[in-house]
């Protein structure tokens, strides 16, 4: 068998399947990160929490379309199994689908990532449609969105009265129906959640919304502990590496500053 034979092939949007086993997702915004994590996942997100994560912003709005693409191309080189999607930021593509699709197809372009995701209900349809007609795969994302955090009061779970409820569930069923191969349901009440991915007939994506979703995505950070005095109530850490990092910056420090670091074997000698 020859070597390009054997080598694994790359997931698509067509593996992520409604109604099949569930489909995992992390994000991740670096090369060695991705590595690690593309044997264990279906599709890698290069959200723009990167914004938060890496840059220390206090919400996603600043992120640029320079970041993402600087990013997701970074996670595409790390990676060789997952599919790969790049959030698109705030500001490029609500201005119009002109504008969405320009963004959308630099984003592709320059990452060689299979999909973007962008956030909007009903209002973004017209957006979803214009881009999937033109061969731009989209994963929508409703419910809380992180993006509109000024014009909703807050990082607040949508879906608690039904006015809510009713209102994310026609937004997800027009990004649906709008041609998007995916939606990720984010910060919604669980029986909302349930109930769109019952209605829909695409693959549901899960943060905070309920296990009857068809996958599930976190913030890789979350998930290993590394913001030790932050923990949102449907994060689950599945370890706490915040802690082993400070001990070992520690340790390197007393050892530096006792000249026990770097020791004989840390150096070159003459040939």
């Amino acid at each position: 068998m020859s070597a390009q034979a054997n080598r694994t092939k790359r997931r698509s949007i067509g593996d992520l399947v409604k109604g099949g086993p569930p489909i995992v997702g992390l994000t991740a915004y670096t090369a060695p990160i991705a590595q690690i994590l593309d044997p264990h996942v279906d599709f890698l997100l290069v959200g723009d929490s990167v914004g938060m994560v890496v840059y220390g912003f206090a919400s996603t709005l600043a992120v640029t379309v320079e970041m993402m693409i600087a990013h997701g191309a970074a996670v595409m080189r790390g990676s060789s199994q997952a599919l790969i999607v790049v959030d698109m930021p705030f500001g490029s593509y609500q201005g119009s689908s002109e504008q969405a699709f320009r963004t959308a197809a630099r984003i592709t372009a320059e990452t060689g990532c299979a999909a973007v995701k962008l956030e909007g209900g009903a209002e973004m349809a017209d957006t979803v449609r214009f881009l999937s007609e033109r061969g731009v795969s989209v994963m929508g994302h409703v419910g809380l969105m992180p993006q509109s955090v000024n014009t909703a009061g807050g990082f607040k779970v949508r879906g608690r009265d039904q006015h809510q409820a009713e209102r994310v569930s026609a937004d997800a069923k027009a990004i649906a129906e709008a041609g998007a191969f995916a939606l990720v349901i984010e910060g919604t009440v669980e029986p909302v959640a349930r109930a769109i991915t019952q209605s829909v007939s695409i693959p549901t994506i899960g943060i905070g919304a309920s296990p009857a979703c068809d996958g599930q995505i976190l913030v890789t950070d979350d998930v290993l502990g590394l913001f030790a005095q932050f923990k949102p109530r449907f994060v689950k850490r599945y370890a706490e590496l915040a802690p082993l990092i400070a001990a070992a910056a520690a340790e390197y420090a007393a050892d530096v500053r006792a000249r026990r670091f770097p020791g004989p074997e840390h150096c070159f000698g003459m040939s």
